[in-house]
């Protein structure tokens, strides 16, 4: 190994020393750093400064300037040039790892719900240089990479049972401020693994715009489906009828008792809530209606509009009462998806309003990407082969399910 020596200003030294360390250690580090390059130099050119020998490979042509950030701070650097093949130094393959770490650690950083002004101050702790806010958010971009292949993953396997929702992100667009409508299904496979089949950006939540997304999905592969499950939007329900004519959707029951809760005086909604929770765990359609009609017989006179609502939505929201029971549960609410627009609302209320719609995506799909990793680690699925058999033992019953409810709609 070569020997490296260099001189240092003694006098010079002490004092930054006594007024000023960290600039001491900075100049102490690009004097020894400057050393090492031109040790590389001289190894590689095959002679020292002036030196006329056989071994030669290359001639010296000055230098240039490079700075390089470090944990004490960014110095600059002087890098020798050769006039034929290019200097090559193992402190800049370095330095690339570290730029590569230091741009998914931003990266990082903001997907956890660091604002980015606060990334930016972190950093600048961190390496003893200032980023920007631009700069961060410029750094960020890095996530596209990850994010676009994801969001764009083609679906190989079968989906029976999907959700679908839809929450909104403040974005600023032609310099207005407007809220822009984040789609996203979630679905578990055949295997009873869960997964995020995909998410897409629309102006707002209409007929024409779920049906684009469904349509989408349909293209990247989504096939094998029993049951899809969401609110009562009508947006969603024309396009399951549009583009999945024969899946049947289960109303999402939690939405469905909240509805109904909404329409009652406030006295009775406690006692009403605990008796629809009976009514959605009842064995069968049967005992389910039979609980139903009780439950108009005692409550029409204090809550009429309340009872329309449970008699007017009760068979869409039993859908599942005709699959095993092993897997109602899993699709008879959008309680799971829900929970996760909450986990999107907690990392993006830092940021408050997204600079683009780029941005958006960027951030909730590498947060969705995040969340998909670890739903896929669970180690016990929700349902095994043996209920998937007897699952698709009921497809016949599900296509007729489905062929009513889209009768009653045209109707």
């Amino acid at each position: 190994m070569a020997q490296i020596n260099f001189t240092l200003n003694q006098e010079e030294i002490l004092q930054l020393l006594k007024d000023n360390q960290g600039e001491a250690f900075r100049k102490m580090l690009m004097a020894t750093l400057n050393e090492v390059m031109l040790v590389e130099s001289e190894l590689q050119l095959g002679a020292k400064p002036y030196e006329r020998t056989e071994e030669r490979t290359d001639s010296r042509n000055g230098y240039y300037d490079r700075e390089l950030t470090t944990r004490m701070g960014t110095i600059t650097l002087h890098v020798p040039r050769h006039r034929n093949e290019p200097f090559k130094t193992l402190l800049f393959d370095n330095y690339s790892t570290s730029e590569a770490a230091l741009i998914s650690t931003m990266a990082e950083m903001v997907v956890n719900g660091v604002a980015t002004r606060k990334v930016g101050k972190v950093m600048e702790t961190l390496c003893g240089r200032e980023f920007s806010k631009s700069t961060v958010s410029e750094v960020c971009k890095e996530l596209d990479k990850q994010v676009q292949p994801y969001q764009n993953k083609p679906l190989t396997e079968e989906y029976p049972f999907v959700v679908l929702d839809a929450t909104y992100f403040k974005v600023r667009e032609e310099h207005k401020i407007i809220s822009k409508a984040m789609y996203i299904a979630f679905a578990t496979n055949a295997a009873g693994q869960r997964d995020i089949l995909g998410f897409r950006t629309y102006p707002c939540e209409t007929k024409e715009y779920w049906k684009d997304f469904l349509d989408w999905l349909k293209e990247k592969g989504l096939s094998g489906v029993r049951v899809f499950t969401s609110d009562a939007h009508e947006g969603i329900r024309y396009a399951i009828g549009r583009v999945y004519p024969t899946v049947p959707w289960q109303r999402c029951q939690f939405h469905f008792a909240r509805d109904i809760l909404d329409k009652v005086p406030k006295k009775y909604k406690v006692g009403l809530s605990g008796q629809l929770t009976d009514m959605f765990n009842c064995k069968t359609t049967k005992e389910a209606r039979k609980m139903m009609n009780e439950l108009i017989g005692e409550y029409s006179d204090i809550a009429e509009s309340a009872m329309k609502c449970l008699e007017g939505g009760f068979e869409n929201a039993m859908t599942v009462m005709v699959l095993p029971e092993a897997v109602r549960r899993e699709c008879r609410t959008s309680n799971h998806i829900e929970r996760l627009n909450k986990e999107l609302k907690r990392r993006s209320n830092v940021i408050g309003i997204f600079p683009n719609e780029a941005s958006l995506i960027r951030l909730i799909g590498a947060v969705l990407m995040e969340h998909n990793m670890k739903i896929q680690d669970r180690v016990h699925p929700v349902f095994y082969k043996t209920t998937y058999a007897e699952l698709c033992k009921c497809d016949m019953v599900l296509r007729k399910i489905a062929e009513e409810q889209l009768g009653m709609m045209v109707a």
